[in-house]
């Protein structure tokens, strides 16, 4: 039998049979007969609304590893990923897995977002944690450029194609990625941040007390809650943690993946990003496409499949340790494919997008429930109100609060909280200077945005320089809210004003919690998400929303 909760949300789904273009054309939809009393948004096991997964060959890094074992060649262990790659035009010995955007292994934000980081003046505490983790590395999405890429050229062989030069290796290549789920490495940095979390903020957690954790339904999103929550808790982590999965599915409600119930953030509207991108990827991969035709008699590379084998460079290498893509690239040409990422992700979910705020401003509604102790009682947006209605799955007396979530979601979520600092114009003719919005330094797999709420016994000066000169004079004790955005500081007075320009990037609660009610109004959610208004070339938006409503 299907359980009550699961037959009314497939009924909910009525006759609209349209295609999640995240997952293709195939959904899995898992209803298991199980005589549980637990409801089905807290049951690990069995499933429901996985998505379609396929997984793929084994990796074999100590037998297929070329590289680089050349005399004057310095020797790096892989750990356990290949990345000492001979690139062209790498003269500074830069690691061109953090120039892949969203398919960057995790790594800290190298460069930091503006300010300093400093530690908390003496007698001030951490009372609450309210995280949002992206899964960690995976497959590609199914029907993906590089599936298809994978596909063509299996299929040459029989056609008489023969590749030659640094393409020779194509004519004995197969592909072996699977779809959509986690794979090792993508385990590892969820657990290993898990970890890094108990160290910064285990002390928060109350004894003998069962935390929500909350993360969809899809497999890749159960597994990272579930590897995170044993770096955080061990292996016994159902002492201490329920985890709540939500439905990640078109049309249903949720936070984590607010695109689901946001029509117009998977239609034209919202496809200037995909449109500047290709203009770029049109451009940067020139000379690339004519390298690869060169190398190829009796075929025709075209510049999108020429991106698509740029791709297979992180993807091969997350999954199997070492990819033969890598260095068929330049050093610039890897430049060039984080800026076409960074491009998409600003015309698709940031400023340059008519949903950008509304497909996030549902977690951003969450939060300051969470600040302000109130349930959520009225659907404004992608919450899920059934639940965020409910102590029980949404509640407010929590220390720490761990959400999981998706790249694209949590770049959303950034643009919901009106953080304009990373709404800088993205030129399709290349970065412009300063460039804020780098993807790879904001959603790598793995990525983390930690939101911590500091209490102090006096008001912490704005323009502090070091731990021991932070307190003024006199006052009352304050709340401050600091952003972490894998492990560096966002500064929230350069994107709210009301916050004002401090040193630390800290805003007080109560100036904070006023600032955030402005940008959910600015959101303007239902018409972004459902009006009928026209698309704009890219460029013309600015603000995360429609024109005019």
């Amino acid at each position: 039998m299907i359980s009550l909760t699961v037959a009314l949300a497939l009924a909910s789904l009525g006759s609209a049979a349209v295609i999640d273009k995240r997952q293709g054309a195939t959904v899995t939809v898992t209803a298991t007969a199980t005589t549980s009393t637990v409801p089905d948004y807290f049951q690990a096991s069995p499933a429901i609304f996985e998505g379609f997964t396929s997984t793929g060959s084994a990796p074999f890094l100590a037998e297929t590893n070329p590289a680089p074992f050349v005399v004057g060649s310095s020797f790096a262990p892989n750990r356990p990923l290949e990345t000492a790659l001979p690139i062209s035009g790498n003269t500074n010995n830069a690691n061109i897995f953090q120039l892949m955007g969203n398919l960057s292994p995790y790594f800290p934000n190298p460069s930091g977002f503006g300010v300093d980081e400093f530690p908390l003046p003496a007698g001030a505490n951490i009372s609450v944690l309210n995280t949002l983790s992206r899964h960690g590395s995976r497959y590609p999405t199914s029907n993906s450029s590089q599936q298809a890429f994978g596909m063509t050229i299996q299929g040459l062989d029989s056609k008489g194609v023969n590749f030659t030069g640094a393409l020779s290796f194509l004519n004995t290549w197969t592909y072996k990625l699977g779809s959509e789920i986690l794979i090792p490495k993508g385990n590892q940095e969820l657990f290993d941040s898990g970890v890094l979390h108990y160290f910064d903020y285990g002390y928060l957690y109350k004894p003998n007390t069962t935390i929500v954790a909350r993360t969809t339904t899809e497999e890749r999103m159960r597994e990272t809650a579930m590897y995170f929550l044993t770096g955080f808790f061990g292996l016994n982590w159902q002492n201490y943690a329920k985890l709540e999965f939500i439905i990640d599915e078109s049309y249903f409600n949720n936070s984590l993946a607010g695109y689901n119930s946001c029509n117009n953030s998977n239609s034209y509207q919202s496809a200037g990003g995909t449109n500047a991108s290709e203009i770029f990827i049109a451009t940067y991969l020139q000379n690339a496409t004519n390298r690869f035709n060169s190398m190829s008699p009796g075929y025709n590379f075209s510049v999108s499949q020429v991106y698509a084998a740029q791709g297979m460079c992180p993807y091969e290498t997350i999954a199997l340790g070492y990819s033969a893509f890598c260095d068929l690239f330049t050093y610039q040409e890897w430049l060039d494919f984080e800026y076409s990422i960074d491009l998409s992700f600003a015309g698709q979910y940031g400023f340059q997008s008519p949903t950008g705020r509304a497909v996030g401003v549902g977690y951003v509604e969450e939060v300051l429930a969470r600040f302000q102790g109130q349930l959520l009682t009225v659907a404004n947006s992608s919450a899920n109100i059934t639940l965020d209605s409910m102590s029980s799955t949404f509640p407010l007396n929590q220390t720490i609060y761990l959400d999981f979530s998706h790249d694209v979601n949590i770049a959303a979520v950034l643009t919901a909280f009106g953080l304009t600092q990373f709404s800088q114009f993205l030129p399709t003719t290349g970065p412009p200077a300063n460039q804020q919005m780098i993807v790879s330094h904001m959603e790598p797999f793995g990525a983390r945005l930690d939101i911590e709420v500091i209490n102090t016994p006096l008001p912490v000066l704005a323009n502090r320089t070091s731990a021991s000169n932070g307190y003024a004079a006199t006052g009352s004790p304050t709340q401050y809210v600091h952003f972490v955005l894998n492990q560096r500081t966002i500064p929230l007075g350069a994107s709210l004003p009301s916050c004002g320009n401090r040193t630390d990037g800290w805003c007080e609660m109560a100036t904070f919690i006023a600032a955030e009610q402005a940008q959910v109004a600015m959101s303007n959610y239902e018409y972004a998400c459902f009006g009928n208004y026209p698309s704009v070339p890219y460029g013309t938006l600015m603000n995360g929303a429609p024109q005019s409503s």
